[in-house]
């Protein structure tokens, strides 16, 4: 009897743990280049799409965050940290960069990732439509629309010879090259600055001035992304004509803007996310392409610059700001 006692006791008491542990909720690690402060909006947008799958952040999955803030070299130790703790998948954010630091720290743990540049091309994933490894994600194309930008501006100002081109020097070595391409084919200069910190950004718009270049074109990168109110107001300040990544600039004040819908994006890589949770395989997920582009006008800006807006752009313009 009391072998059976023990044995029924023993037999009871791990039923609450291994209830527990059935109970227990999938934990996402959320790893992004850039600062939260200037993502909240799109975290939130990630959040809608994981909430589209059922999962809702402290109900019934957990994340941990990790930022590097806009330090590009943390990300791979800041990837292998998550990896440690067994996360269900990582949630690559900001940048090939980050992609490829989750890439680079595991070959098993499912990822889903953001990227503005090309996947294939950086070897994040064998095909858009069949990934064939452990990640997948949403192709938002930011890195080829500077050139596009470049000829906004240039529909804009046709008179101006010189066009300054800001960037961050660790995510933008292709991305340079098309600019300077798309230049000479609108039979215009272009002078590259560079810009990886706050004080960088400082003197960037110290050289533009200097330069007398006559209109800006700022590339699209989450650190410079982060800076954004900086940027606008450097901008003002300097009476610059520029155009930006995406629409956060235009309601900051930025003349103009053009990009992926970054919102639309994050949402996307909710959905993907929810459904890895859910058991699909990331190698079975095509990798999703942004179709939805904005293009923004701030008109209050344009009247302290003293720029009369072509109504050729007021007609391709998704939102103007009055």
């Amino acid at each position: 009897m009391r072998r059976r006692e023990f044995l029924i006791g023993g037999a009871a008491a791990t039923w609450p743990l291994a209830a527990r542990a059935q109970q227990a909720m999938p934990v996402i690690g959320y790893l992004h280049s850039a600062s939260p402060g200037a993502f909240s909006r799109f975290v939130e947008a990630f959040r809608q799409g994981l909430g589209e799958t059922g999962y809702v952040e402290h109900r019934n999955v957990g994340v941990e965050y990790r930022w590097a803030e806009g330090a590009y070299d943390r990300l791979p130790d800041l990837a292998a940290d998550l990896v440690r703790r067994q996360v269900a998948v990582i949630v690559a954010m900001g940048g090939i960069l980050t992609a490829r630091a989750a890439k680079a720290a595991t070959s098993t743990t499912p990822i889903v990732f953001s990227s503005g540049d090309d996947p294939v091309a950086h070897g994040l994933v064998k095909s858009l439509n069949r990934p064939e490894g452990n990640a997948t994600g949403v192709y938002l194309f930011i890195g080829d629309l500077d050139p596009k930008k470049l000829g906004l501006l240039h529909d804009l100002l046709p008179q101006v010879e010189l066009i300054a081109g800001l960037v961050n020097p660790a995510t933008a070595r292709d991305r340079t090259i098309a600019m300077q391409n798309a230049a000479r084919a609108i039979g215009r200069k272009l002078f590259i600055v560079e810009a990886s910190t706050q004080a960088e950004i400082e003197a960037a718009f110290a050289t533009i001035a200097r330069q007398k270049a006559g209109a800006l074109v700022v590339s699209g990168d989450p650190f410079l992304n982060s800076r954004r109110d900086q940027i606008v107001a450097l901008a003002a300040h300097n009476a610059f004509t520029a155009i930006y990544e995406g629409r956060a600039f235009a309601e900051a004040g930025g003349l103009m803007s053009y990009g992926t819908s970054l919102s639309d994006g994050y949402r996307q890589v909710g959905r993907y996310t929810g459904r890895v949770l859910k058991g699909e395989k990331p190698a079975d997920l095509p990798v999703l392409q942004s179709g939805k582009f904005e293009f923004v006008i701030n008109t209050k800006t344009a009247k302290t610059l003293g720029l009369e807006v072509p109504l050729k752009l007021h007609q391709l313009a998704d939102e103007v700001i009055e």
